[in-house]
């Protein structure tokens, strides 16, 4: 038999692996570690502000990453592809796992060293965090006037009004419902939180109900592991806070503590947990 004549494409670092990325390793450059490692810069002396800096470094990029998956379960919901959907929303439940979790390292701030270095943050609050917002009015969670914390910033605000502007989450799984003739018509998506309705809520009951769609039932358990997710998610930021710095109020001029403790009362895809006392 003949050999193949195709060339294995040679690689940059082939022949000298260090030498092709200024002396760091293909890893290191794949990875960026280089800016990675010097994005961490305390403005105190406090030991814990470091630990403070990276979490919260790491819950931003794990933001990204749960958008990423949403983003990938929306596109599967248009094409119809519940399977990918699934998925998709079970990398993105085990990424909220993780983000869950990473509140252990913040929780072990006390009082005392926190408030060393509050100070120093301003008026920086992670109630800023763009990427955070996404994920709520990804959620439904909309509101127009946070926008304007983004006026400065031209491409972050841009970014932030196409998700404000577009579809839901949510909003694309009702529009497959519709599709499949359980509701009337398609949601029309809004600039504000999302509430719930008597049609939504009798679909639902619909497809727990009716064996024909047994493939949306799985879906609807899907989203109610992220949705049971995001309420663990402010459950966590808040008694974190309540732990760190007690009633104060937050940074910013956010009124704290009670603001988190009043979002962790608001239910995600509302009427997938209501329909359950019905079934």
């Amino acid at each position: 038999m003949a050999q193949s004549t195709v060339q294995k494409p040679k690689l940059a670092y082939d022949a000298d692996p260090a030498a092709a990325h200024g002396g760091a390793t293909p890893y290191e450059a794949y990875a960026r570690l280089d800016v990675l490692h010097t994005l961490q810069q305390p403005r105190s002396t406090v030991d814990a502000e470091l630990s403070f800096i990276i979490t919260t470094q790491v819950m931003e990029l794990l933001f990204d990453l749960v958008r990423h998956e949403w983003t990938l379960t929306q596109q599967a919901l248009r094409a119809g592809d519940l399977p990918a959907a699934r998925a998709a929303l079970r990398r993105g439940a085990l990424t909220q796992d993780v983000l869950n979790s990473s509140w252990d390292l913040l929780a072990t701030l006390s009082p005392v060293e926190f408030s060393a270095f509050r100070p120093l943050l301003g008026e920086a609050s992670g109630f800023q965090s763009s990427a955070y917002l996404l994920l709520e009015f990804l959620l439904g969670n909309k509101s127009e006037r946070l926008l304007a914390m983004y006026n400065g910033a031209p491409e972050v605000h841009e970014q932030l009004a196409a998700a404000l502007h577009g579809p839901s989450l949510y909003d694309e799984v009702l529009a497959l419902l519709a599709r499949r003739g359980l509701l009337a018509e398609p949601p029309v998506p809004g600039t504000e939180r999302y509430r719930p309705a008597e049609d939504v809520q009798a679909a639902w009951r619909t497809v727990y109900t009716d064996p024909a769609h047994a493939d949306l039932v799985e879906l609807a358990e899907a989203l109610l592991d992220t949705a049971e997710r995001v309420t663990r998610w402010r459950q966590r930021h808040y008694s974190s806070v309540k732990r760190t710095m007690g009633d104060k109020s937050g940074t910013a001029g956010s009124s704290g503590l009670a603001w988190l403790k009043a979002a962790t009362e608001q239910d995600v895809f509302p009427e997938l947990w209501t329909v359950r006392g019905e079934l």
